[in-house]
């Protein structure tokens, strides 16, 4: 194991499991584990200062990072994303600083890039010969790409209605891709049931302690780039939950360092569609665990998560920080899509205009202020969402003369 990590630990009961073991779940709660470490060792031995000697990439922060040999990593060249001033947008917000953080710029074109980079490392570092996962899509992408990098045997389960890429790249990089006539959490009971049929090693969301390691950095990269002053505001789409809760972490473990400029953290706003949104509706109802969200259904597949084995976590951090979890009418996603891909040129995915409606509702309620800065988190590539566009293109027949009266 990394240097610095000293155990494994329940986030629901705090138990405590050996770090140099393979876990899952909590084998007493059946709830997620966190990755721990000795942050005052780092702290005496480890300077903010010597970030800027090392490359630009998810790597450079390996002292928070559960690997035990650099020489194992399994990368696909993870450079450190952009955070970029979008002031077209903030003015149609009345904002006077808006950001997006492009994740779309990230091997296989999503944020999951960070999260399989650093689970696909550590089952290879464990001997692990064979994974599976459910996906809502670009997890599975991820996932398939790392394995095969590392040479890892991959089996991706997606419910049907998947967008047709998020299929086509799991195949492609050799993956045993399988459609389900369900949502995700169906797609999870079958890779449950098959662990003990196929021996494969479970990879879903908080169902091991690594992927939300490899979220983590998000957190990391985002408080190096700001200078150690973090954002007033974070918006993110959340469906599983674990870049959210990632960031929490990095900020609390930032915090314990003494790395951070002021003591505030950012009020973290869980962003879902009124299709699906669990989070949103415990939130507002004072609970700590959330319901399933029955029939669910969003154009915004990365949110479609009926269930989060980390819904408690999730809500933890949102209530933790002074942030909302709310949801936002499905009929704006696809508009805000294209009104920001348009007010700006960035690659802007389906989950980021879901959070672009919530700025919107938040805004309109007082709740966030025009003078806050205030950060949106583009989880991936708007060209993997294909399905989500609904507008037909006119065709021009050049077999006739063109009336340049229709060209408007």
């Amino acid at each position: 194991m990394s240097h610095y990590v000293t155990h494994l630990e329940c986030a629901n009961c705090c138990e405590r499991y050996a770090a140099d073991v393979v876990h899952g779940l909590c084998v007493k709660c059946r709830r997620p584990l966190w990755v721990r470490y000795d942050l005052e060792r780092i702290r005496r031995r480890f300077s903010k200062l010597e970030l800027q000697r090392r490359p630009q990439n998810l790597w450079r922060y390996q002292e928070l990072l559960p690997v035990a040999d650099p020489g194992a990593i399994v990368s696909l060249g993870e450079t450190m994303t952009p955070i970029v001033n979008v002031p077209r947008l903030a003015a149609m917000f009345g904002l006077r600083d808006l950001f997006v953080k492009d994740e779309s710029r990230l091997p296989t074109g999503s944020f999951k890039a960070r999260g399989m980079a650093m689970a696909i490392t550590k089952a290879k570092e464990f001997g692990i010969e064979r994974v599976a996962v459910p996906t809502a899509g670009n997890a599975g992408g991820a996932m398939a790409a790392y394995a095969a990098r590392a040479g890892i045997e991959a089996y991706v389960f997606m419910p049907q209605d998947t967008p047709l890429i998020n299929a086509k790249e799991c195949w492609l990089a050799g993956a045993k891709t399988y459609y389900v006539n369900g949502l995700i959490n169906d797609c999870g009971r079958l890779v449950g049931e098959g662990k003990a049929i196929k021996g494969w090693f479970d990879l879903s969301t908080l169902k091991e302690p690594y992927r939300i390691e490899g979220k983590k950095t998000m957190g990391l990269e985002l408080a190096e780039q700001f200078d150690w002053n973090l954002p007033d505001v974070i918006l993110y789409p959340t469906g599983g939950g674990t870049g959210l809760i990632g960031m929490w972490k990095a900020f609390a473990e930032l915090e314990q360092l003494g790395w951070l400029g002021s003591a505030r953290k950012p009020r973290m706003i869980s962003c879902q569609s009124d299709g699906c949104a669990p989070i949103a509706a415990a939130f507002a109802q004072g609970d700590r665990f959330a319901k399933k969200f029955e029939h669910a259904a969003t154009i915004a597949s990365g949110v479609r998560v009926p269930v989060a084995v980390g819904d408690f976590m999730i809500l933890d951090a949102v209530r933790a920080s002074g942030g909302t979890a709310l949801a936002v009418p499905e009929r704006s996603i696809e508009p805000w899509m294209r009104s920001a891909i348009a007010a700006e040129g960035l690659s802007l995915c389906p989950e980021a205009a879901v959070c672009f409606g919530a700025l919107e509702m938040l805004l309109a309620r007082g709740s966030i202020r025009p003078e806050e800065r205030v950060v949106v988190f583009n989880t991936g590539a708007a060209q993997k969402y294909p399905e989500a566009v609904h507008e037909q293109i006119p065709l021009l027949d050049i077999g006739r003369p063109i009336d340049w009266s229709e060209i408007s």
